[in-house]
């Protein structure tokens, strides 16, 4: 199998393996299909052919052996791609825990990369091998998409929103990044790179060269205490005027219309900018003054960050 796939772009990824060995289940079962079938046209056309001997075909009304293969075959073939497929799917949408985790920001027409370490980059994202990642990509402007083909995974970035895709790259090397969201005259110029290195050489990396400069989650606790939201969350558990943000990341909340949500970095953003949006059952409405035009998007990313390490 592996020289049938030699066509395919390089597998940098287990997802980029299990994407194409589905791929080669999906073509093999089309072209024995396409082989079945154009055998079956051109053996029926042979044997009913016209002959002078005969003036009409034979009068065949139905046969249950070929009824039932023609279903059969066909639904145990959709159900194992469906299986497969899902399968794969949910995989690829359930991060694991405590992945490395790393801000991505598109624009017009280019990609932004923030670490936790507040290390920075520009069209070229570093990540170690063998280590799962955790992307959580956002747009600054129009939308794009987060296509990297060595992974097998794409991700449509939508303003305004925040999304997240999440690998662990197998092998060390430089792959393409590519936007496959049309989002401007200079799109096929937005592209960048993916460059899988060692554990060593991902950790010389990531130091920050800046001394100012201090990780993303400590830059959102100062930023946090500064604005004083210690005043109405506690991060201990203990409940004060709004709900405490103690394991707030991933938790299930309830909502006072009786619906629940799951808190990821759209629900978080959404209660800093918009805090009535959406209530946590118990608490009262207006309460939280919006921090909307307050924060800037680094500063906003920063908070964001701080809170899930709670």
């Amino acid at each position: 199998m592996t020289k049938f796939l030699d066509w395919m772009p390089v597998a940098a990824s287990d997802y980029a393996k299990e994407v194409d060995w589905i791929n080669l289940m999906i073509t093999t079962a089309a072209a024995l299909c396409i082989l079945a079938v154009t055998a079956a046209m051109l053996f029926f056309a042979w044997i009913y052919r016209r002959r002078a001997e005969r003036e009409h075909s034979a009068y065949i009304t139905h046969n249950y052996l070929l009824e039932v293969l023609w279903t059969a075959i066909p639904t145990v073939v959709v159900i194992a791609v469906f299986y497969f497929g899902t399968k794969s799917y949910v995989a690829a949408r359930t991060p694991v825990k405590n992945a490395l985790e790393v801000q991505v920001t598109g624009y017009q027409w280019g990609w932004d990369f923030l670490y936790a370490t507040g290390k920075q980059s520009t069209n070229e994202l570093v990540v170690p091998v063998n280590t799962p990642v955790r992307l959580v990509l956002k747009s600054r402007d129009v939308n794009h998409s987060f296509f990297v083909p060595a992974l097998r995974l794409k991700e449509d970035v939508l303003a305004g929103a925040y999304h997240y895709l999440w690998f662990t790259a197998t092998r060390i090397g430089e792959y393409p990044v590519f936007c496959t969201e049309y989002c401007g005259l200079s799109h096929a110029y937005m592209q960048g790179k993916l460059r899988v290195v060692s554990q060593a050489d991902y950790a010389s990396f990531s130091q920050i060269e800046q001394t100012h400069e201090m990780p993303v989650s400590e830059a959102g606790q100062q930023l946090f205490a500064a604005k004083g939201c210690m005043a109405c969350h506690s991060v201990d558990g203990t409940p004060r005027v709004g709900p405490t943000l103690k394991a707030i990341f991933g938790r299930e909340e309830k909502l006072v219309d009786g619906s629940k949500i799951v808190v990821d970095e759209n629900y978080l953003a959404e209660s800093l900018k918009q805090p009535n949006a959406k209530i946590a059952e118990g608490f009262a409405p207006n309460m939280m003054p919006s921090f909307e035009g307050q924060l800037s998007e680094q500063e906003l990313e920063a908070l964001i960050a701080y809170l899930k390490t709670l």
